[in-house]
């Protein structure tokens, strides 16, 4: 019997206007459209990139399938095998139930943080894609909608000299020259010749001036045409970290990275408060109970979660309000492929303090090879207009870099 549109918004006719916007998605047209959608299994696949990436689809009963991912770590994947009797059966459109419905079920594997919510985040993810198909949005639109049409990426950069002040200059010089990067980051927990015992955190006068010299040569370079960070992934001791933050004053540090190590918030507040320096810290907390400490104390001048790590997207947008009352920016830690890359870049244009993004693959040809689409260009992410995150996974480069030992996803 062929399609009668004589009224569409007569809920006993034939066709009803939600079901014609499902057979335009793709959904199958059952009564009551896309809210019939149910989860029917959900998948994992660990890429072997400069870090374990592991993927996670979602797959439906109306062919429709969501991908997301989740930050590396032991025993993820098969915390997310462990959840799925949890969502199969369930519609997924509603991902702020499921989020709360996952971290109750999960309570007795530690929901609060560590793994457990990294892999609750690799499911909300892929929620945000699915559900964006679903309904023919883009997934920031999910989100409350869009501040900005791209989102500033900031490279993380090595080189095979990393003590080296001139070696990180050159580099910086190259990454904005040939690859168009504007805003960087460089390690200073890196060895200097003077060290005696690195175990006991303490900084010696010539290791101070050793980091301010590749903080001097890497900044003097690049002079304005690049913002530059540096990370110094939780070693000193924090009368340390403050007599190294207060030496780095005099030059255009954009930020001093995670100075000392994140258990101690206390500690971090005097540091933070110590200097002129602005301190950044975050991607070693998780959701947004943890992170408002931070925040609410003023121990952080920027903070820097990790989307699929602190929560996810919506648990990341969750900080970046909280952050937004204390005029706090945020600056996305990410590790990640493609496909949490730009499910962070849509957080990071649909939350007004965004300052980037983070890349850290620029040394590894095949990454952007993942997906079908362009994601970076020119240093920035360009937030796509398609249905949810925006990109599509390349199977054969997915199958190609697999972990030793994983099975390719299932076909949608």
């Amino acid at each position: 019997m062929g399609k009668n549109y004589a009224d569409l918004h007569d809920p006993n006719a034939e066709y009803t206007m939600r079901e014609l916007s499902a057979e335009t998605m793709g959904v199958t047209a059952k009564r009551g459209g896309g809210r019939d959608v149910e989860i029917t299994d959900v998948q994992t696949t660990m890429v072997d990139g400069n870090f374990p990436w592991t993927l996670v689809r979602i797959y439906t009963d109306a062919g429709v399938v969501g991908t997301g991912e989740a930050y590396w770590g032991a025993g993820v994947p098969e915390l997310i095998e462990r959840m799925k009797p949890f969502v199969i059966g369930e519609n997924p459109l509603d991902i702020d139930r499921l989020y709360e419905h996952l971290v109750q079920k999960m309570s007795g594997e530690g929901s609060v943080e560590g793994v457990t919510v990294t892999a609750i985040s690799g499911i909300e993810v892929a929620l945000h894609d699915l559900a964006g198909k679903i309904l023919d949005i883009p997934a920031y639109q999910l989100l409350g909608g869009k501040y900005r049409d791209k989102v500033r990426v900031y490279c993380d950069c090595h080189t095979e000299e990393e003590a080296d002040p001139e070696a990180c200059a050159d580099e910086a010089e190259r990454v904005v020259d040939e690859l168009g990067y504007d805003a960087l980051k460089f390690d200073l927990d890196v060895p200097s010749g003077h060290e005696k015992d690195r175990a006991n955190r303490h900084l010696r006068p010539g290791e101070i001036r050793h980091k301010a010299e590749i903080v001097e040569k890497v900044t003097e370079r690049v002079k304005d045409k690049a913002d530059v960070a540096f990370d110094c992934h939780w070693t000193f001791s924090g009368g340390s970290a403050k007599r190294l933050a207060a030496e780095l004053e005099d030059y255009d540090v954009w930020w001093l990275e995670d100075p000392v190590p994140p258990e101690n918030l206390d500690v971090q507040e005097e540091v933070t408060k110590s200097t002129l320096t602005p301190i950044t810290v975050g991607e070693n907390r998780y959701r947004v109970t943890e992170l408002r400490r931070l925040i609410e104390n003023q121990a952080v001048d920027i903070v820097a979660p990790d989307m699929p790590k602190v929560g996810g997207m919506r648990e990341t947008q969750k900080i970046a309000d909280v952050a937004n009352q204390y005029y706090v920016p945020v600056a996305m830690h990410n590790v990640s492929s493609p496909v949490a890359t730009m499910a962070s870049a849509h957080v990071g244009t649909a939350i007004p303090n965004s300052l980037a993004v983070e890349y850290h693959s620029y040394e590894l040809g095949w990454w952007e090879d993942l997906v079908e689409e362009t994601v970076i260009e020119d240093g920035y992410i360009e937030i796509p207009e398609k249905p949810g995150l925006g990109v599509t996974l390349d199977m054969d480069t997915v199958e190609e870099h697999m972990v030793d030992g994983e099975t390719l996803f299932d076909e949608a």
